[in-house]
């Protein structure tokens, strides 16, 4: 057993309670055991100058941690900055558009803030899990409102950590498995088993074909269980069981 007594292969407590603000267009807030993040997607009329006269849409992403998410206080992430809050923010806005046919939105954007209320792993692929159900939301208030004639929407999108100790596959890290694993990997996957993206680091013992290949298989689980969760509330609008498993 882990510490905090799950199976190799199981999830933490995954919880996504939608509607969380009363303003944005589409939130959830994501908990992962002790990690939470609140998403929210917001419609913006107007595009990156880049994109004007194109017809298509954009989505970003901006992701930050609160001063207090972790054990002692940080400073106050800014998106600006660069360094990690960026590549996080860049790779759920790469992992967000994988999921939608821009040319369906119009020539309008759609933020999704990913604030980290609480940390303890796995924030980036909750934020993911979480952005993706937000994002879906905001689309669908749109299509109510007539504002697009057609759900954009692609396909599910989920992300998910797993990695290796003493040669164990291990699924979904908390904060102390992350920090003592010999290898750390996170994959972005969607509904049809493809991969969108894959970060891995050796950072103990280098890892060998085999134990990729069992990393992914056990990375495809995980985001197949999150894909029936996110199902539970946007399903009735886009529903998993018409997509290919």
């Amino acid at each position: 057993m882990r510490i905090d007594q799950r199976r190799s292969d199981q999830l933490r407590n995954v919880k996504l309670s939608p509607d969380i603000t009363r303003y944005a267009e589409g939130s959830v807030q994501v908990e992962f055991g002790h990690t939470k993040v609140l998403c929210t997607a917001s419609v913006d009329q107007s595009i990156p100058k880049w994109l004007a006269g194109s017809g298509k849409g954009w989505i970003t992403a901006e992701y930050g941690m609160l001063p207090r998410s972790t054990h002692t206080r940080m400073n106050r992430d800014k998106i600006a900055s660069g360094g990690r809050t960026q590549e996080i923010s860049r790779l759920i806005a790469r992992s967000l558009r994988a999921s939608v046919d821009l040319k369906l939105i119009g020539e309008r954007q759609i933020l999704v803030d990913c604030d980290v209320i609480q940390a303890d792993g796995g924030t980036r692929t909750a934020a993911i899990t979480g952005g993706f159900v937000a994002l879906a939301l905001a689309l669908q208030k749109l299509k109510h409102a007539g504002l697009i004639s057609q759900l954009p929407l692609k396909d599910y999108v989920a992300g998910i950590s797993v990695g290796l100790k003493n040669g164990e596959a291990l699924l979904d890290l908390c904060y102390e498995e992350d920090t003592e694993i010999e290898t750390d990997m996170n994959f972005v996957m969607n509904s049809n088993s493809r991969f969108i993206e894959i970060q891995g680091t050796a950072e103990g013992l280098a890892f060998s074909h085999q134990e990729l290949l069992s990393l992914t298989a056990l990375a495809q689980k995980g985001c197949t269980e999150l894909f029936k969760l996110q199902s539970e509330i946007i399903g009735t609008f886009f529903p998993l069981a018409a997509l290919k498993q």
